[in-house]
């Protein structure tokens, strides 16, 4: 059972480095990008970069989503940054474990208001400390 804990949008500015690396506290995520394809400039950027990495167990929230020199060095760095990254496209959803790591993918779109990358985030369920294995999302 996965009920919605949280949901929320951002609006970026054309060149924005976005969200850093975090992991957040729920079962599942779904991103969903609304900002039409015309808008970005580049194809094959703009979406979302997925570690296959999860914060151990007895890390806190803080510990995971604010001391990100640690969760380079002894999370991400060990599985030499295994990841899939999955480029922008309008109206895609992406829908991930929410305990693995995860942050914005460098994007640059046109400017002016109605070319701003739009990103629809909501959160389901409690999240799982399990780690998936290796490769795996």
């Amino acid at each position: 059972d996965h009920p919605l804990k949280y949901m929320w949008a951002y609006k970026y500015d054309s060149d924005y480095t976005g969200i850093n690396t975090h992991a957040d506290q729920a079962a599942v995520n779904v991103n969903l990008w609304i900002t039409p394809d015309d808008a970005n400039l580049d194809s094959n950027s703009g979406g979302l970069v997925i570690f296959t990495a999860k914060p151990p167990s007895d890390w806190d929230f803080t510990a995971y989503n604010t001391d990100t020199e640690r969760v380079d060095r002894d999370i991400l760095a060990p599985t030499n940054y295994a990841n899939v990254t999955v480029p922008y496209r309008a109206n895609r959803a992406v829908i991930f474990d929410s305990a693995l790591f995860h942050h914005t993918d460098k994007f640059s779109f046109k400017e002016g208001y109605r070319n701003r990358r739009i990103n629809l985030t909501l959160l389901y369920g409690d999240m799982q400390f399990d780690s998936p294995k290796t490769g795996e999302l």
